[in-house]
């Protein structure tokens, strides 16, 4: 019995999304075609491939059969892709990039736009971020990363140190920071290091904000919502803000440019990790903190 691709990248849709209806909106396709297309599969197969809950579907031991099956496909197909782009020898071609969210007008777009006019052949998608995204499944090419203990499955260099400090508004004066209101960036950013800062210093009462990007972070603390925890290097440069505390060590993370290692030699990924790497280097005092005092 012959199944294509396509038919075990149904089936882990519907798991991963626990029903056909997410599964359909993954795979661009209505809810009536999903529900036909699973009915025709079962038929053909001969057995249920889910149980229909009340909570969602649940594989059968059969459809967890395919599932663990779609996964190996699914590697295997990822791992040649990016063995292919890895022996390409010309700097072109598409390129996904991923970074965080607050690098991406002031001080990415510069650097990607000086990248473009040294390599016009190379199209970048940039892919934006607070979360890590899975290198290994090529959902990016390159990422800029803030990281403590970046994967070890990934290969690349440390770009700076990212010292972070607590800010204020600059038009306010502030006594005990325990006693003012607080903004607090939530476990998704960094991995909970600076969410996990702010629980241990202020009690649960004072957070009047948790927010999943540094920018929107940033943009709270400017509004006067609460003080909080910055990146120096956005903090110190926001003529609203004041930074409260100097540098905390307990914060300090850095900032990477990553790869798979099967994608290291690949001309585009190369070229792009040097020009980020060149371009970033005169602007680590900045990222250390040492732009601005308090």
């Amino acid at each position: 019995m012959a199944l294509d691709w396509d038919a075990f990248r149904f089936v882990k849709a519907v798991a991963e999304r626990g029903g056909l209806t997410a599964a359909a909106a993954q795979l661009g396709i209505n809810h009536s075609t999903a529900y036909r297309r699973l009915t025709a599969l079962e038929t053909k197969l001969g057995t249920r491939l889910f149980e229909r809950l009340r909570t969602g579907y649940a594989p059968t031991p059969c459809g967890q059969a395919m599932i663990e099956a779609a996964n190996r496909i699914e590697a295997d197909v990822t791992g040649f892709e990016r063995t292919a782009a890895s022996r390409s020898e010309t700097p072109s071609g598409e390129l996904r990039v991923t970074a965080p969210t607050s690098l991406a007008a002031e001080l990415l777009m510069p650097i990607l736009a000086d990248f473009g006019v040294r390599y016009p052949e190379i199209r970048i998608e940039l892919i934006l971020a607070e979360a890590a995204l899975n290198l290994s499944r090529r959902d990016a090419d390159v990422a800029i990363r803030a990281s403590r203990d970046p994967s070890e499955t990934l290969v690349g260099r440390r770009l700076a140190a990212v010292a972070w400090g607590i800010y204020g508004r600059a038009d306010r004066t502030y006594g005990d920071l325990a006693r003012e209101a607080w903004v607090s960036p939530d476990p998704t950013v960094a991995g909970g290091v600076f969410t996990r800062f702010v629980a241990g210093h202020v009690t649960a009462d004072r957070i009047r904000l948790r927010i999943n990007t540094v920018t929107g972070l940033e943009a709270a603390v400017a509004a006067g919502l609460g003080v909080g925890p910055l990146p120096c290097f956005t903090g110190d440069a926001n003529p609203a803000l004041r930074r409260l505390s100097g540098p905390h060590p307990e914060l300090g993370v850095d900032l990477w440019v990553l790869t798979h290692p099967d994608l290291r030699q690949a001309a585009r990924v190369r070229v792009f990790m040097e020009h980020v790497a060149e371009a970033i280097l005169p602007l680590r005092p900045r990222f250390e903190g040492l732009g601005a005092g308090l």
